[in-house]
């Protein structure tokens, strides 16, 4: 994608700065609404398609999976994708063998426990972050989105019609409406004078791609000890996403260790029930920490994504997240474009900011207490840990609960995360 327009200034409805999946799904969204859209970042898109850019993978949660669906780009991700039927988490020094000896901290979500709300689709989809990004760049180049990349954005200046959005290099276009997307160090929200709330919890996660010894079966396993934690998700040709959560200074430690002995440590962890396993793709690093937005909106601006608030990817709800403020901010937009409202005045804008504040505050501290809960290890805690979380697999009402409340069901849910059209 490239900016083909020659004129100095370009007028747009909205223009979103940050590709990210948040960005990218908000800018397709917009414009399959029938309104234009610039999406705006400072690397070129393609850069970010190479295995050693970036070595996240995300789970697509069902409600998600819909509203990419809605916007007609389910089916590639799902060519591309791992469907994950259960979720098994356990206590201790290695995964529980998917229930084959339950341990008292073992707990186990099927996504046959909610198939009558979902039509028996999986818990979520497993997607490598660049093949996301190489789908979702293909769905804005068809949809008519403008793409400014790589570009930097100097300023964004509000005004009683439009914002300004000022690149260094001179160029300069005009929108009804600014989006941050562009991550939880936002240059927009500095600049807006927003602030931020949070705390940094003294981990990195470590990030990488490991190919299995063993048929996984779409099976994610997610296990903890104090102060760590680590996450082995399913993905394609027999391979696995790891999430490996450490203290700083044993993340970095795992980052600099050789291959072999990253692979040595990791199936001493991972014990029968899923090694012996072998590094496949470069490490990435990443601190973990609690931000959050002290607002979502601002003059012509708006937050999505990690602009408005980062997680603990304990739970892997962050992408899911940014896609439902995605989701929200479109129909808020869209439908003010319809009823012939300034679709950036401060009326429009508060409607989005009312909507998201509390589903993203609970998904906030109910991942910070979890973090907190299961990073110690008090010995009392410890055994109350295992009480409860072993007698929450015989009550199904509150694994539902859960499971839904993941799926994005939960709450006064934007249409895109029904299924339905803008």
């Amino acid at each position: 994608m490239s900016l083909v327009t020659p004129e100095p200034t370009v007028n747009f409805d909205a223009a979103i700065v940050g590709a990210g999946p948040a960005g990218a799904v908000l800018a397709l969204a917009l414009a399959r609404a029938g309104l234009s859209v610039a999406i705006l970042d400072a690397e070129p898109l393609d850069t970010r398609l190479a295995e050693t850019f970036d070595g996240r993978a995300w789970a697509i949660a069902h409600g998600n999976m819909l509203q990419l669906r809605a916007l007609g780009v389910a089916e590639a991700l799902e060519a591309d994708g791992q469907a994950v039927s259960a979720i098994v988490v356990t206590e201790g020094e290695r995964p529980s063998a998917a229930g084959r000896s339950p341990r008292p901290g073992f707990l186990r979500f099927d996504a046959a426990e909610i198939g009558d709300e979902t039509g028996g689709a999986p818990v979520a989809l497993m997607v490598e972050n660049r093949r996301f990004r190489a789908t979702m760049n293909q769905a804005l180049e068809a949809a008519g989105v403008t793409a400014f990349a790589p570009a930097q954005v100097e300023a964004v200046e509000p005004g009683p019609a439009s914002a300004r959005v000022k690149l260094t290099n001179g160029r300069e276009l005009t929108a009804r409406v600014a989006v941050a997307a562009d991550g939880k160090a936002s240059r927009l929200r500095t600049a807006a004078g927003i602030g931020v709330n949070g705390w940094s919890y003294g981990q990195m996660g470590v990030v990488g791609t490991v190919a299995l010894s063993a048929p996984h079966g779409g099976v994610a396993h997610e296990f903890f000890m104090a102060g760590s934690a680590l996450a082995v998700l399913p993905l394609t040709e027999q391979r696995a996403s790891l999430v490996w959560v450490e203290p700083k200074a044993r993340g970095e430690a795992l980052l600099a260790a050789s291959p072999e002995a990253f692979e040595a440590h990791l199936n001493r962890r991972l014990g029968e029930t899923l090694g012996p396993a072998r590094l496949v793709a470069p490490r990435f690093g990443y601190p973990l920490g609690l931000q959050i937005a002290e607002q979502m909106t601002s003059d012509r601006l708006a937050l999505v994504g990690d602009a408005a608030h980062s997680i603990h990817p304990i739970a892997g709800q962050g992408l899911n997240l940014g896609m439902k403020d995605a989701a929200a901010l479109a129909e808020v937009l869209s439908d003010a474009k319809r009823c012939g409202e300034d679709i950036g005045s401060t009326v429009v804008l508060d409607r989005y900011a009312r909507w998201r504040r509390m589903d993203r505050a609970a998904f906030a501290w109910a991942t910070d207490f979890f973090v907190r809960v299961y990073g110690s290890d008090t010995p009392l805690l410890k055994v109350a840990r295992n009480a409860v979380t072993g007698a929450m697999n015989r009550m199904t009402p509150v694994k539902r609960f859960m499971m839904l409340e993941a799926a994005g069901f939960a709450g006064d849910t934007p249409r895109l995360l029904r299924g339905e059209a803008l």
